[in-house]
């Protein structure tokens, strides 16, 4: 099963007032273990950022003002998306961005349906906890000590860390390498089958010597049972 662990930056809370998406960042799931791909990219918001925003996650005018313009990395990042799953933590957020700036490109909108919402699933495990991604992380311990400022890639990996936690922990990946490798041991145990050389039968026929040696010894036996009748 693939999935898509997603994040994304913005220039605020709420694109139909005109904010826009501005960095996003993906990382790719098989059957819930990290595959080492990823997607990110920043863009051209055209327009500025307000300060709140950008003592959020770092990202000034100056280092947006030559950065591409979503319409023009749209194509890549779909072809990255595929038709699967998209995670994400509070995830009505980033859909609605994500959404808002394929309908300013005039292409269809992704689904709601391959949403899964990590806060939804938090809240169930959890009820009346925190369940902000840096509270998460330190309910399952996982390491946030290099993230400064917001990030959309680096919450993305952060946020696969959780979600493997919260959908059943690291067991998933533990029972998959193990399986692994038991798979690869039978593969080793039938190669070296395969390749063992054949050795002739064993004879275990007495000799004539062994036969004369037992004929003399069995005379020497006083009254044998085999020998006294019934």
């Amino acid at each position: 099963m693939r999935e898509i662990i997603f994040d994304t930056e913005t220039t605020g809370f709420d694109p139909a007032s005109g904010d826009r998406l501005v960095e996003i960042g993906c990382i790719e799931l098989l059957n819930r273990v990290p595959t080492g791909r990823t997607f990110h990219a920043y863009y051209n918001p055209q327009r500025s950022m307000p300060a709140a925003a950008e003592a959020v996650h770092g990202l000034s005018d100056s280092f947006l003002r030559d950065k591409p313009l979503f319409s023009h990395g749209v194509e890549e990042l779909l072809a990255f998306l595929e038709d699967s799953h998209l995670v994400a933590h509070n995830a009505r957020f980033d859909f609605g961005f994500l959404n808002h700036e394929l309908r300013l490109c005039g292409l269809p909108e992704v689904s709601m349906a391959r949403m899964i919402d990590t806060v939804a699933i938090a809240r169930q495990l959890h009820p009346g906890a925190k369940h902000s991604l840096d509270a998460l992380c330190t309910r399952y311990g996982i390491d946030r000590s290099h993230r400064i400022k917001h990030g959309a890639l680096l919450d993305a990996e952060l946020l696969a860390q959780l979600y493997i936690e919260l959908t059943g922990g690291r067991q998933i990946g533990l029972g998959l390498a193990q399986e692994e490798e038991k798979r690869v041991a039978n593969m080793e145990l039938a190669a070296e089958v395969a390749v063992r050389p054949v050795r002739p039968a064993r004879v275990f026929a007495a000799s004539a010597e062994e036969l004369e040696r037992h004929a003399a010894f069995v005379a020497t036996l006083e009254k044998p049972l085999w020998l006294e009748e019934a």
